[in-house]
């Protein structure tokens, strides 16, 4: 999240109050934007990305007020586009609004958490037999992807038969890249020194760096999933021994908002202690002396 957007990773969590009434998403909007917005410019609790970006694209920047204005349009649409997108590209939830409020506060939430978490449960909803489309944070996924697994990415290639979009490699030439996956295929140490240019990540975001192995929840709202860094030991140089056994996130997990809920995440019953687990996330980091090593335990592939 930090390396491939840049988003911060330490901080307070995405999480507060969602409001169900037309009459609370006005008075939000118009406390931030000095305007709100009708109900036909409003998707149930959502607001119309149209709405947002008539908006900024309209605001006058005469002064520190109206460029803040400007701003939180540019992360209403980010949020609604990019980070926790849904499937209908439409609109964005006005539960992330609230958080804007205090300007100078905005990046000292961990917005790189939340949206892993989104991305977590967009994938678990997508692998289901009956899903045929999938949202969220796609750009990170590709990314990730690509990165990760350098075969993938979409490089032309001759074609090695018409039509010419085959240059590109098939859906079966995919699955069967995965069905073949070898050890050293997948890269671990992805942002080594000898594979990106250290001159080109700037300095600071290897300051939340620390916490990036924390085996935590990741919390976002409703959204609850588990980072399980104890998986992926050897993402952070550590040898992989077996893991724990996966945590239960009980109730926590599945819950959305396809109804309206007045409710405050951050106390809700079923939300609570996971929303404390992450405030203790330092107590949770992988601590381990680097191996040179990268090969996993044998213990661990009889266990695998």
């Amino acid at each position: 999240m930090a390396l491939i957007l840049g988003l911060p990773t330490d901080g307070l969590p995405v999480t507060g109050m969602t409001m169900s009434s037309f009459e609370a998403l006005q008075a939000e909007c118009l406390d931030q934007f000095g305007v709100a917005p009708c109900k036909k410019e409003c998707r149930g609790c959502c607001i119309k990305l149209t709405w947002l970006r008539d908006l900024k694209e309209n605001l006058q920047l005469t002064d520190e007020i109206s460029i803040r204005r400007y701003v939180k349009c540019h992360i209403m649409l980010l949020i609604g586009m990019i980070l926790f997108g849904d499937k209908s590209g439409a609109a964005v939830h006005s539960k992330f609004l609230p958080l804007l409020r205090d300007f100078g506060s905005i990046g000292q939430y961990s917005w790189g958490s939340a949206c892993l978490a989104h991305l977590y449960r967009v994938l678990c909803r997508a692998s289901r037999f009956n899903c045929k489309k999938i949202d969220g944070p796609l750009t990170l996924l590709l990314g990730w992807a690509w990165i990760r697994l350098p075969y993938l990415s979409p490089l032309p290639r001759k074609p090695r038969s018409f039509s010419l979009a085959n240059r590109y490699l098939t859906l079966s030439h995919f699955r069967k890249a995965f069905d073949e996956l070898r050890e050293g295929q997948f890269v671990w140490a992805a942002y080594s020194m000898d594979r990106v240019d250290p001159n080109i990540i700037p300095l600071e975001i290897y300051m939340q760096s620390v916490i990036w192995s924390a085996t935590v929840p990741l919390v976002s709202f409703e959204c609850i999933e588990w980072h399980a860094t104890d998986r992926i030991r050897r993402q952070f140089s550590f040898v992989q021994g077996v893991p724990n056994q996966e945590q239960n996130l009980d109730k926590a997990h599945g819950k959305v908002l396809t109804s309206p809920k007045n409710l405050n995440w951050a106390t809700a019953l079923t939300h609570s202690y996971w929303v404390m687990h992450w405030t203790n996330r330092y107590n949770h980091v992988l601590s381990e002396v680097p191996m040179p090593s990268q090969y996993p335990l044998e213990y661990y592939m009889d266990w695998y």
